[in-house]
């Protein structure tokens, strides 16, 4: 169209604002955002309700939240009415604007700039302190819980004769009072003080006055808030030096006072606060003086008094009076910091006494006797042979068992027997075809628990299996097998749906199965579908057809991941170990109350002290609170999983400790008393692994009593190294059925060595009595060899193994081709005054990809002995044959070799022939390390052998032919040194 003048033709277009359909597009958008955001948080807070409500301690997550909410509000409340107020209040004081000076002017565009959203700023400073404010104090929730449910020790501090609990559980909670009053003085003195020069009430380049009368009185009100709680920091600094650490060259993380802090912080503390206090009034004055003069003067004598006072002072004490008579002056310190360490570790019950080292027998059969009643020696290393057990028993790729294994004890004719165990457990990674209904929802548990004898291998050296096959089936009886929970067990299931399970597989084809009990979550409410999709981020398990009625989410499925979420509040033990208890597999886990706030006791951090060579290896031995330093520990809780429901119970075990009733007066109804554990599971508890590290680790130095020696430092010990790898790092304890010198019978226990600081022979010997259920429980001894004699220590004796050349030969042979030699525990046992080392030796050859028993070392007295099973090797160290063992054949060698026999029948010759040629086959493959045809040589060995014996008895029934010598197969030709796995090891 024509344009025909008279302005636009159209209405004006609107520039830069959009359209309603945009507009209307936008705040949906926006709304849909808000919902998810809501949405994701809902879906998080209901999912952690759901999972506590499913496992029964609904009770654990309402009191955490509560108090976590209470925190929050209050001191969110607290810290934005105080910055709050004070900005108020500087906006009430400011003064008339008149004689704008340059300054002011400058500063007026942001008065007007502020000035319509005043109360909106205010609103938005308050609430973003408070919220700041609340997150931090939810996060002090166990500290107001001790606090406020705090018992008694019922022990005093030696220097303020305060109970423990104070330190414990108070001061901790007054602290953070303390620290959250200095942070609201501080934000309402910067809040006050900018809201002051923003409105002229303080000038800094403006000619006159720097401050107003009501500035000055407003700030110095805020500065003596802040130096009275100083005064205040100064008090409690005083009943902080119980529980302070300290170097000391005695030994790390000191904790207590020790003379200079009794006889120069001490002192200087209190006069420093009533410093504070005076400086404090001092600032209050100005409300009546309006003068920063005497504040200023009272403030700068404080900071001159806490250097000179607080620093100095006590500098000169320690130079001229401590360090020239240090031992006389710190020996009375000393004392108490070792009577505290001793009882808050619970190693003031160790028992040490005086060990020879050396054998006075000259009966070497008597002792050689005396083996079998001191000691039901481990050979089955549970940290070397899981490989073994995987390949002879994981039956299916989707089974595995973790690397390391367990010892527990099972009773077997009656009498106790150390047992190696370990569950086959679900493993993923070995699945046909990954996705994600086969992870979730077809291979969802484990199956059955494979046990070993710990004494005994069989002829090719492997396991004696006493529970093994799928199902499961020996000495243990009848259980239920499925392992829903475990310690591989790290991904979700889906189970009790229409979607069945893969149970197991046998000869006659796959098993199904669906999930019978009421563990996890039920996913029948549409609600609750939504809220772990959101959680897990899986949509699918919004809308999968596989989830129906009666399908269940089981998640946190480790034992240790279920323990903490239901007690949060203790630490637990790195090894969970499985055993079966009233006809089903329990998981017992061991957890422990722990404080940093025991006065006088020295810390110790728990992941370094629990560390060792199994943990330094791989990551399946967990270590306990990596960086948790801490100065008191209890064993106080024996927990189960229940390894088919996942149901969590925890028992209370020591009935004594303080910081357990704190907490089972926090969430009542969650710990189960003592009396409630059975006899079957009482007979599986055993003493815990990384409690008996830290105790080791603390009786390096504190197994003296003496100040005088502690100070000197000359008697004290280390862990020693593992010698049976290259790691580096400490050997760890190994549990053992042994007796120890002043005990009539065998107990199972926990035990280590012990070697002088710097040095590598023997200094002590440490044993735990780790039997749960007897009055020896926890009794800890210690053999303490003398320091004028040398008796080899782990190293020394792993050297002198190495060092040997019959036995460097025999290990280099072992070695040949592609074969593996891998050392296992090295274990030591008290023996008549001496130390009696064995370490079971395993090859993993040839094809073979799991490790077998081969031979065995055995050292006593500097006697070293390297045979076949450990019977043998006890028999050469000691000269004498045990009770068990059968006498030599005669004919026999030295070496143990016993050349084939030959005869006159040419029958029975030429049987003997060909085993020769056997023999000979056998020694040349073992040589090359090819074990498959050592075998296949064995098996031939053995059955010339035997066509040799019936040859021999025919002739002799026909009273015809005269041999010239004995066709006895009773042994095979071997050569000393050499692996037979003809040989069967025995228990010794």
């Amino acid at each position: 169209m024509p344009d025909r003048g008279g302005g636009p033709t159209g209405p004006r277009m609107r520039v830069g604002r959009p359209s309603r359909r945009v507009r209307t597009l936008l705040m949906t958008l926006g709304v849909l955002a808000v919902l998810g955001m809501a949405f994701t948080m809902f879906a998080g807070f209901w999912t952690d309700w759901l999972w506590y409500r499913s496992v029964h301690y609904s009770s654990v997550f309402t009191t955490t939240l509560w108090t976590k909410i209470g925190l929050f509000f209050v001191f969110g409340l607290l810290m934005a009415l105080a910055v709050g107020f004070n900005i108020w209040l500087a906006h009430r004081l400011r003064p008339p604007l008149s004689a704008m000076s340059m300054e002011q002017q400058s500063l007026d565009r942001y008065r007007m700039g502020i000035a319509p959203y005043k109360k909106w700023l205010l609103f938005a400073i308050t609430a973003l302190v408070g919220l700041i404010a609340g997150a931090s104090a939810s996060s002090q929730w166990r500290t107001w819980l001790m606090w406020v449910n705090g018992v008694s020790f019922g022990e005093k501090d030696p220097q303020f004769d305060l109970d423990v609990s104070f330190y414990a559980f108070d001061l901790p909670w007054y602290r953070f009072l303390l620290g959250f009053g200095f942070a609201a003085a501080i934000l309402s003195v910067i809040a006050a003080a900018l809201t002051h020069y923003l409105y002229g009430g303080l000038r800094i380049t403006s000619p006159g006055a720097r401050a107003t009368a009501a500035a000055t009185g407003h700030l110095s009100v805020l500065l003596g808030i802040f130096v009275a709680l100083k005064a205040v920091a100064y008090w409690l600094d005083r009943y902080g030096l119980a529980v302070k650490s300290s170097d000391f060259k005695a030994t790390d993380n000191w904790t207590g006072l020790r003379y200079v802090d009794a006889n120069a912080y001490l002192p200087a503390k209190t006069i420093l606060f009533c410093i504070a206090v005076i400086c404090a009034l001092l600032f209050f004055a100005t409300l009546w003086r309006r003068t920063w003069q005497l504040p200023v003067i009272g403030f700068g004598l404080m900071v001159l008094s806490a250097i000179l006072i607080g620093g100095l002072y006590p500098a000169i004490v320690q130079k001229f009076q401590v360090q020239p008579n240090e031992q006389a002056k710190e020996a009375p310190y000393v004392e108490k910091n070792l009577k505290a360490t001793r009882e808050a570790y619970g190693i003031d019950g160790a028992k040490v006494t005086e060990y020879p080292g050396t054998s006075k027998t000259e009966d070497k059969t008597q002792l050689r006797d005396d083996v079998d009643s001191t000691a039901s020696i481990r050979i089955m290393d549970p940290n070397i042979v899981s490989p073994t057990f995987q390949q002879l028993q994981q039956i299916r790729n989707y089974y595995a068992f973790p690397t390391n294994l367990d010892v527990d004890r099972y009773a077997k004719d009656g009498k106790d027997q150390d047992t190696v165990i370990g569950l086959r457990e679900i493993n993923l990674n070995g699945i046909p075809k990954r996705n994600w209904i086969n992870d979730h929802f077809r291979y969802t548990h484990g199956y059955g628990v494979v046990a070993a004898e710990g004494t005994n291998a069989d002829s090719q050296g492997r396991p004696e299996f006493t529970e093994s096959d799928l199902p499961s089936k020996g000495d243990l009886g009848t259980y239920e097998q499925r392992v829903y929970y475990g310690e591989k067990t790290t991904m979700y299931s889906i189970v009790g749906g229409p979607q069945k399970e893969i149970d197991y597989s046998d000869d006659s084809g796959e098993k199904t199965y669906s999930y019978q009990a009421d563990s996890g979550v039920s996913l029948s409410n549409p609600v609750n579908r939504a809220a772990y999709a959101v959680a897990f981020g899986e949509p699918q398990i919004l809308y999968s057809g596989a989830i129906g009625d009666g399908s269940r989410i089981l998640y946190n499925r480790t034992p240790k991941d279920r323990v903490e979420a239901v007690a949060p509040w203790l630490t637990i033990d790195g090894d969970a170990y499985p055993a079966v208890v009233n006809h089903r597999i329990q998981w017992i886990v061991d957890a422990y109350t722990t404080t940093n706030g025991y006065p006088y006791s020295s810390r110790t951090t728990l992941g370094d002290t629990t560390a060792d060579s199994l943990t330094a290896s791989n990551n399946q031995r967990a270590v306990v609170a990596q960086q948790n330093q801490v100065n008191y520990i209890r064993n106080s809780v024996k927990a189960t999983v229940d390894a088919y429901t996942g149901e969590v119970k925890l028992y209370q075990w020591d009935t004594q400790d303080p910081v357990l009733k704190t907490w089972m007066k926090a969430f009542p109804d969650t710990v189960e008393p003592k009396s409630k554990i059975s006899t079957d599971l009482m007979a599986h508890l055993r003493y815990p692994q990384d409690l008996f590290k830290v105790q080791r680790e603390l009786l390096t130095r504190y197994h003296v009593k003496d100040a005088t020696t502690f100070l000197s430092g000359s008697e004290v010990w280390q862990v020693p190294d593992d010698p049976t790898n290259k790691s580096g790092s400490a050997v760890p304890p190994y549990y053992l059925s042994m007796k120890m010198p002043d005990q009539a019978a065998q107990a199972f226990s926990l035990t280590t060595t012990f070697t002088p600081n710097g040095r590598d022979n023997l200094s002590a010997f440490m044993a735990v009595d780790a039997e749960a259920g007897t009055s020896d429980y926890g009794k800890i001894r210690i053999l303490k060899l003398p320091t004028n004699t040398t008796v080899n220590g782990p190293s020394q004796v792993q050297s002198q193994f190495n060092s040997e050349q019959n036995i460097a030969e025999t290990i280099r042979l072992l070695r040949g081709g592609d074969s593996e030699v891998e050392y296992g525990n090295l274990l030591a046992v008290p023996l008549d005054g001496g130390l009696l080392y064995v370490e079971p030796v395993y090859v993993r050859g040839g094809g073979l990809k799991y490790p077998l028993l081969r031979k065995v070392l055995v050292s006593y007295g500097g006697t070293t002995a390297f045979e076949d099973t450990l019977g043998e090797a006890l028999n050469k160290v000691f000269g004498a044959e045990g009770p068990t063992t059968q006498p030599p054949d005669e004919g026999e060698e030295e070496g143990g070799t016993k050349p084939p026999p030959t005869s006159a029948n040419p029958t029975v010759q030429e049987a003997l022939n060909d085993a020769q040629k056997a023999f000979e086959a056998g020694q040349e493959a073992l040589k090359k390390g090819d074990w498959e045809a050592y075998g296949k040589a064995q098996k031939d060995l053995e059955d010339a052998l035997k066509r040799a014996e019936d040859a021999q008895a025919q002739a002799g029934k026909g009273g015809s032919g005269n041999s010239g010598g004995s066709a006895k197969p009773s042994a095979s030709p071997s050569a000393s040194g050499s692996p037979s796995p003809s040989s069967s090891p025995t228990g010794g």
